[in-house]
């Protein structure tokens, strides 16, 4: 399950790449408040998130605001969840980029528990890691392509 936080800051960047298709001009953090549904005093923070990132950018002046500084198609769903959230992997033992060995587990080629979750995670990982702001954008059901059918050919 993905945190407010996250829901937020995704929310956010496809109101900043929206903008950006339409007008390309920065907005106020009330505007994209606004148009994210997101509370401004918890949005301070996630935009300053990914301004540390180098996905947004900040102006000052009358006409200032955030904008959106890397292309949609470039700004992976998976660096965002693990950017606001941190590691994804359900067990520390299965994480790419925070691995940690369980305390508990004498032999990780054995663990059972770590098989069952390996697998799905695997596909949990390549789905979310081909998913782009740019498929959120432009796509309703952007995860449509992953679905698998009733009826799979052979059957």
């Amino acid at each position: 399950m993905i945190t407010h936080k996250t829901k937020y800051a995704l929310k956010s960047l496809m109101v900043l790449a929206d903008e950006k298709a339409d007008a390309g001009e920065a907005l106020r953090i009330e505007e994209i408040a606004e148009r994210s549904g997101a509370p401004k005093r918890f949005l301070e923070h996630i935009l300053l998130d990914l301004k540390r990132a180098g996905l947004i950018g900040s102006k000052r002046g009358r006409k200032g605001g955030y904008e959106l500084i890397k292309e949609p198609r470039r700004i992976s769903i998976a660096d965002v969840l693990r950017l606001i959230d941190g590691p994804m992997a359900p067990l520390p033992c299965l994480s790419r980029r925070a691995y940690r060995r369980c305390e508990d587990c004498k032999d990780e080629q054995t663990c059972r528990v770590r098989a069952v979750f390996g697998g799905f995670y695997a596909t949990y990982i390549v789905m979310i890691e081909s998913l782009t702001l740019a498929d959120l954008q432009r796509d309703s059901d952007p995860l449509a392509r992953f679905s698998v059918t009733e009826n799979a050919p052979g059957e």
